[in-house]
């Protein structure tokens, strides 16, 4: 199988399979590293478009490391939003 290292993985942060994978390879990283040295998952979508191959990178990476094991959270984004805003404002 044909792997592109050049392709964005984190569309957020910009970040590409190749740098996660050589961040991975040079430090053995947990997920959670790999995040914070990356900024992988840190973007506006908090990692739910990116975290599944971010976990796939850690398992190809440390042996015998499963998804289950890789304590790395989804955030998602919140916003303070007024009760004006969601119902309408009583001009």
């Amino acid at each position: 199988m044909h792997k592109d290292n050049t392709i964005i993985i984190c569309r957020c942060e910009e970040v590409t399979y190749s740098t996660l994978q050589e961040t991975a390879k040079l430090h053995q990283c947990s997920a959670r590293e790999l995040k914070l040295r990356t900024r992988a998952g840190m973007g506006f979508c908090g990692g739910r478009t990116c975290r599944p191959i971010l976990d796939r990178v850690i398992e190809d990476v440390i042996p015998n490391t499963t998804a289950d094991a890789i304590p790395l959270k989804y955030q998602p984004p919140v916003r303070a939003v007024t009760f004006g805003t969601v119902g309408g404002s009583n001009d």
